[in-house]
């Protein structure tokens, strides 16, 4: 146990930092997880600028390592150009994917 008044500070701190940075990384998860199950692309974009912002976030405060965060990032970026492709191929009940025109 801490033996110094500053010691007892720290640990209090600490625990407290961990909870809120514990928080911002599950809420990132859960919006990396709905960004993944989203069907309409504009709500996929919406919310891709929402996540990446969080990903930036917990990446400049050190919470995850920035590479993780870019490797994320990208990652959902091409979910987000495939989820227009997929729902055209879903409703056209056929095995290959059609790109949509704009």
């Amino acid at each position: 146990m801490a033996n110094h008044k500053s010691a007892e500070t720290r640990i209090r701190n600490s625990a407290s930092k961990r909870l809120r940075n514990r928080y911002q990384a599950k809420s990132t998860r859960t919006s990396i997880k709905t960004l993944r199950a989203a069907t309409d692309k504009s709500e996929a974009e919406t919310l891709y600028k929402k996540v990446s912002s969080m990903l930036d976030k917990l990446a400049k405060k050190n919470i995850i390592h920035k590479k993780k965060a870019a490797n994320q990032k990208s990652k959902l970026a091409k979910v987000v150009k495939k989820v227009g492709i997929e729902v055209v191929a879903k409703k056209a009940g056929k095995k290959t994917a059609k790109k949509v025109s704009k």
